[in-house]
């Protein structure tokens, strides 16, 4: 008797079991988890307003859920898609190649500005500065962002290279700050002679009234850079990918979707996004990249780290 009783019992939990399946991805249970490059010089909560309205919108296309979150510095948003903890990134061009490199991230979209899916990196000194070209950066303090940052280091530190300059020998002091609007507030008060930083930076800073462009003269302009992308996790199922590509492409044409919406880093409006971006054109940043090794980096921040 007690055996038959067991055995009711069993089958009665049967399909209690069954029906405890996993939640799909993309579900209000189990949002796709996005990863977002700290913003320049923004609060987290304001980069994750940047970015909600695009991601609303895809939504509103798709039914798929969404989670943001903000990494605390570039290199966390590459470890969080390295690790399985996020789904989709929005990247620097740098941070994208290091992950992509990894084989974590495949390319999701770029967004398109005014016709154009790139923008400009370059050395900024105060209008007053005797330095008229990076020959003239040797004894003098210069700032840089993040390391991984493809505008705010990469790039300004190879156009260094490239002048015949050793950062190591030739500059007096380096100061990494973190941040593009950092380094910008560095040379606006005096604790360096030269900042590398991003040309929307800048003009953000001048549209928000934080510095005169009167005050502040270009030294150089980098070679175009393939604006920052959105990465998607290689660990996502090809179907998915396909989706958020279908998404993204199409988001500016979707039912109750305003151009509004449609936003890209630091909540610019942008024109669209490009799901069909040529991978290769990232090629640049990564022979860049492949200029300042390891060992280079080691003794800038070494550097750096001195008062």
């Amino acid at each position: 008797m007690m055996r038959r009783i067991a055995i009711i019992a069993a089958i009665g939990l049967a399909p209690t079991h069954a029906l405890a399946a996993p939640s799909a991805i993309g579900s209000v249970e189990r949002p796709l988890t996005v990863i977002l490059i700290p913003a320049d010089g923004g609060t987290e909560d304001g980069t994750k307003a940047d970015f909600l309205p695009v991601f609303n919108a895809v939504t509103k296309t798709t039914g798929l859920q969404f989670k943001l979150r903000v990494g605390q510095s570039y290199n966390s948003v590459v470890e969080a898609m390295c690790n399985g903890s996020a789904d989709i990134a929005f990247f620097g061009p740098v941070s994208y190649v290091q992950a992509h490199q990894r084989g974590c991230a495949d390319l999701l979209a770029v967004a398109v500005e005014k016709g154009s899916s790139s923008y400009f990196a370059g050395i900024f000194v105060k209008a007053s500065s005797s330095i008229k070209t990076i020959k003239d950066l040797k004894g003098k303090r210069v700032a840089f962002g993040d390391i991984n940052s493809g505008s705010s280091f990469v790039f300004p530190m190879a156009m260094i290279l490239q002048a015949k300059l050793d950062p190591i020998r030739d500059l007096a002091a380096i100061r990494m700050t973190g941040s593009h609007a950092n380094s910008l507030a560095a040379l606006t008060q005096g604790q360096v002679d030269a900042a590398g930083l991003s040309f929307d930076s800048y003009e953000k800073a001048v549209n928000q009234g934080t510095i005169a462009s009167s005050q502040y003269r270009v030294v150089a302009r980098s070679i175009p850079i393939p604006n920052p992308p959105l990465g998607m996790s290689n660990r996502l199922p090809s179907a998915m990918k396909l989706k958020l590509k279908a998404a993204f492409a199409n988001v500016t044409r979707a039912p109750g979707v305003s151009p509004d919406m449609i936003r890209g880093y630091g909540g610019k409006k942008v024109d669209g996004y490009d799901t069909a971006f040529p991978e290769k054109k990232y090629a640049v940043a990564a022979q860049l990249m492949a200029q300042i090794d390891d060992g280079l980096k080691g003794e800038i921040l070494k550097k750096a780290s001195k008062p």
